[in-house]
C-alpha cells in the first residue's frame, strides 16, 4: 500500500465529514471501490449521532455500499481517474444519499429480475434488488447515472 503524503492524508481526512447542526448537506467522493468504506463510515455516524437504530443504519450502509460499488463498476468500469460523488443529508425523520458516476447511465427498467428462475444464475441485478429492499425509496435521474436513495427513521 502506498504511503499518503502528510497533505494528502489531510485530504483524505477532509474529504468526508460528519454534518455538524449548521451544515445539512455532506458531500465525499470516492475512485475505487476500496474507498467506500470511509464514505459509508462518515454517514453512519452522522446517523448515530442524530439517534437511528442499527437496524436503519445498517439498511443505509449496505444500500450505500451497492451503490457505490455499482457506480464504480459499471458506471466508471473502474476507472481510477473518474469520481463518483456522494452527497447526503441526515434529518430526524429520513437520510438521503445521492451517488452520481460520471458514466454513461443506464435505464434501471431493464435490469432483470434476479429472482426470476431465469436469472438466478445470472450475476447481474441483485445490488439494486439490495438497494430496494433497505431503502423506503430510490430513484434515477433520467439519464441513469446517479440514484437517490431514502431510509424513513424506522421506529
Amino acid at each position: 500500500m502506498a504511503m499518503l503524503s502528510s497533505y494528502q492524508e489531510r485530504r483524505r481526512q477532509e474529504a468526508v465529514k460528519p454534518p455538524t447542526p449548521n451544515e445539512e448537506y455532506c458531500r465525499a467522493s470516492v475512485r475505487a471501490a476500496a474507498e467506500i468504506g470511509r464514505v459509508a463510515d462518515a454517514v453512519v455516524a452522522a446517523m448515530a449521532a442524530a439517534g437511528y437504530p442499527d437496524r436503519d443504519r445498517f439498511a443505509v450502509r449496505l444500500a450505500l455500499e451497492e451503490a457505490v460499488a455499482n457506480a464504480v463498476k459499471h458506471g466508471h468500469q473502474g476507472d481510477p481517474a473518474k469520481r463518483v460523488r456522494v452527497g447526503y443529508r441526515v434529518r430526524a425523520d429520513r437520510v438521503l444519499v445521492e451517488v452520481e458516476d460520471q458514466g454513461a447511465g443506464f435505464d434501471p427498467r431493464r435490469v432483470p429480475d434476479p429472482r426470476d428462475p431465469a436469472n438466478l444464475d445470472k450475476p447481474c441485478g441483485r445490488g439494486l434488488l439490495l438497494m430496494r429492499s433497505y431503502t423506503t425509496w430510490l430513484r434515477f435521474n433520467a439519464r441513469g447515472n446517479r440514484v437517490t436513495l431514502c431510509r424513513a427513521r424506522s421506529g
